[in-house]
């Protein structure tokens, strides 16, 4: 009983990631509407009902925007610190709320879920390794730095969500006022693809079957440039890059997939997007 995962969308305008087996699973993150979060699950044949809580990795508006009416219509517990809650605005059903702390693992069915402090320039931001039957899969995104501790947890994932938000180049010569830039890139905003890919070229596992590369910037990197620059450094591990317009296929741990990508949309978005 191997874990499958998906991203239903990773980006600014909004994130959310499924991980889960033949009876468990669970949501890492809200960001996207309640609607598109039921679209996107049936369109890839995964059942809300296996779905047992939602985590919450830190209290952006991308992160949390549809928690409260998913949380609510499904009444889904949501896992979240203390902080991150207090900051986050949401007036969440109280008997709902469980909340997270760092480094203590959650038990739900046959799924184990770590949280554990990452460095990003929110209030107590998280990142998560999802595991069962000694399978597991990280979600690293919105990160600063590779501090110590997700290098250690990058080091046994089966799979992993890793971000790679922008390139440096595109970012620097890019339309982006100063202070943003600086933001970016100042060690506690993102990381750029030269960070992603030295984590994965120095601390991989070999049995990291595949890579989602997350949290693309619309503004400031390509889905075609990052594809390219990750497949030169891989053999084993199958690379994939999530959009922030759609799901990507349902993967799973160990098992590699021909044709696994679906055709990414282009619809112009609403809003200015900050990453």
């Amino acid at each position: 009983m191997g874990l499958s995962f998906a991203s239903l969308n990773s980006g600014s305008n909004g994130n959310c990631y499924y991980v889960g087996n033949d009876h468990d699973a669970v949501l890492i993150d809200a960001g996207i509407s309640c609607r598109e979060t039921e679209k996107r699950l049936t369109r890839l044949n995964l059942n809300m009902a296996k779905v047992r809580a939602i985590f919450i990795s830190h209290e952006h508006s991308d992160h949390i925007k549809g928690l409260l009416v998913l949380s609510k219509k499904y009444q889904l517990p949501v896992y979240i610190s203390s902080e991150t809650l207090r900051h986050s605005g949401l007036n969440l059903q109280s008997d709902l709320v469980q909340i997270m702390h760092t480094d203590l693992p959650v038990v739900l069915g046959s799924l184990t879920i770590k949280p554990f402090l990452k460095v990003h320039d929110a209030i107590h931001p998280h990142s998560f390794i999802v595991s069962a039957d000694e399978q597991c899969v990280g979600i690293f995104t919105d990160l600063g730095i590779c501090c110590d501790e997700l290098i250690a947890h990058f080091k046994r994932c089966d799979a992993a969500f890793l971000e790679a938000n922008y390139d440096e180049e595109m970012l620097d010569k890019g339309r982006y006022p100063y202070f943003l830039k600086n933001r970016i890139r100042g060690g506690k905003g993102h990381l750029s693809n030269r960070e992603a890919l030295e984590l994965f070229c120095k601390h991989r596992s070999d049995n990291l079957s595949h890579l989602i590369l997350s949290h693309l910037s619309r503004d400031n990197n390509h889905p075609e440039l990052v594809q390219k620059l990750f497949d030169m450094h891989t053999t084993n591990t199958e690379i994939i890059v999530a959009s922030r317009y759609q799901e990507t296929a349902v993967y799973q741990v160990g098992r590699k997939t021909a044709a696994s990508f679906h055709s990414l949309q282009s619809p112009l978005e609403q809003q200015f997007s900050l990453f």
